[in-house]
């Protein structure tokens, strides 16, 4: 029950990591850091190491988060949340993050490491990561419990997953003048600053009149949205952006190809399915006393959610370095189906719900969901490494040896 069929895996000998990223900042200012950076680091730190490490830092920030706000209300709920000073390790947490994910490659390398399992194991922790910082940010901008939250997770899961489906298509990594992994977590460490210095409250202020343009005829036909509000629009903007130039690249290797291009749209279905599942339970009567939206059974909820997503985008990524077919359909959505169908029951047939008849009942599913979820995606993890390893004959964090020939050994090939 591997997630690797036997005949695919000679495939992951033939895999070579491919990228193009056309940032400026990144060129010429990040890339000469993360160069001096990586040379602090020991031949004897395997790169998955250095990759774990980035990925537990930000676990803590989500742990401070969690110690100092478990109801995951922020200022505007009532709460007090973190203490400002706070914001300002999740900022360098993050950016530490960046750093660590940016030289594991440039590890590889010089290790002689580089390969598929580097691959699987950096886009792995880029999935979960996607998650806990959607939840920190959103927290950050004084969004807590709402709408503008799930919005913020959708729009982080499809960046990534448009990233993802484009280079299974078209055999690379591209990056543009303006992405996620780059621009993008540039201005999260600067939203975490700015709260550091003025508090959650300070995204509610309304755009124009923190920018002083009200009182411009033109300006005062638009909406004063609130700065956090502002900056969603500003990412959905983002995301229509990524959509195109995604769907122009890979439209562009399809033709190469002789391929048609208008079949690889179809294979965003599933993130689509995937989202309209989640969206479903969330939007649920609020007459069945199971609000999850408005319960502290919200922040449980986006991390089952954001374990599925991992799963979905994990065997996406096996499917590129593995040159297996592209996964349309993930068996781990069946258990949100049956909280989604179960909670909408009042408006199906006009009973109530089965399974989540009470607050009680709902938070035991919601945090059941979490844990099955929690279980799959270690299970996919464990079995992934297990068989890369295996086959290769390499370790995930051990660095491998060279030989009196000049040829890399390992003696323990396990994980």
């Amino acid at each position: 029950m591997g997630y690797i069929p036997q005949k695919s895996l000679e495939n992951l000998k033939k895999y070579a990591y491919k990228g193009v990223d056309k940032s400026v900042l990144s060129r010429y200012v990040l890339n000469p850091f993360w160069t001096w950076f990586v040379t602090l680091w020991p031949l004897s730190v395997a790169p998955n190491t250095i990759t774990l490490i980035g990925l537990m830092i930000v676990f803590f920030n989500f742990i401070t988060m969690i110690y100092y706000d478990p109801l995951y209300l922020t200022a505007k709920g009532g709460a007090s949340g973190p203490p400002q000073w706070m914001y300002f390790t999740w900022a360098f947490g993050l950016f530490a993050y960046q750093s660590l994910d940016a030289i594991d490659g440039k590890q590889a390398r010089r290790t002689g490491m580089a390969g598929p399992l580097g691959q699987m194991f950096d886009h792995g922790c880029d999935a979960l990561n996607t998650t806990l910082e959607c939840i920190l940010a959103s927290h950050a901008l004084n969004l807590g419990r709402s709408w503008w939250t799930v919005a913020s997770q959708i729009a982080t899961h499809a960046n990534f997953y448009l990233t993802t489906w484009e280079e299974y298509h078209t055999g690379q990594l591209f990056l543009g003048v303006f992405s996620g992994p780059v621009e993008g977590i540039l201005m999260i460490v600067g939203i975490y600053a700015l709260t550091g210095l003025y508090g959650p409250s300070f995204w509610d202020q309304k755009i124009f009149t923190f920018t002083h343009l009200e009182h411009i005829p033109i300006i005062q036909k638009l909406p004063n949205l609130p700065l956090n509000e502002s900056f969603m629009v500003f990412g959905a903007l983002g995301l229509a952006f990524n959509i195109i130039a995604s769907y122009v690249n890979v439209r562009s290797a399809m033709k190469t190809a002789g391929k048609p291009s208008v079949r690889p749209l179809l294979l965003l279905l599933p993130f689509v399915t995937s989202v309209g599942i989640q969206i479903a339970w969330l939007s649920h009567p609020e007459f069945n006393h199971s609000a999850i939206i408005k319960s502290p059974l919200f922040v449980p909820f986006l991390c089952a959610w954001g374990l599925q997503f991992a799963h979905q985008v994990g065997r996406m990524i096996l499917a590129h370095v593995t040159s297996t077919p592209f996964p349309r359909w993930d068996w781990i959505w069946i258990w949100s189906v049956i909280g989604a169908v179960d909670a909408n029951l009042p408006r199906v047939i006009g009973r109530g719900p089965i399974i989540q008849s009470s607050m009680r009942n709902t938070a035991l599913f919601v945090w059941m969901t979490l844990t099955i979820s929690l279980i799959v995606y270690a299970r996919f993890c464990t079995l992934v490494i297990n068989d890369i390893t295996d086959y290769l004959g390499i370790a995930c964090f051990t660095v491998r040896k060279k030989d009196e020939h000049g040829v890399w050994r390992h003696k323990d090939h396990k994980a």
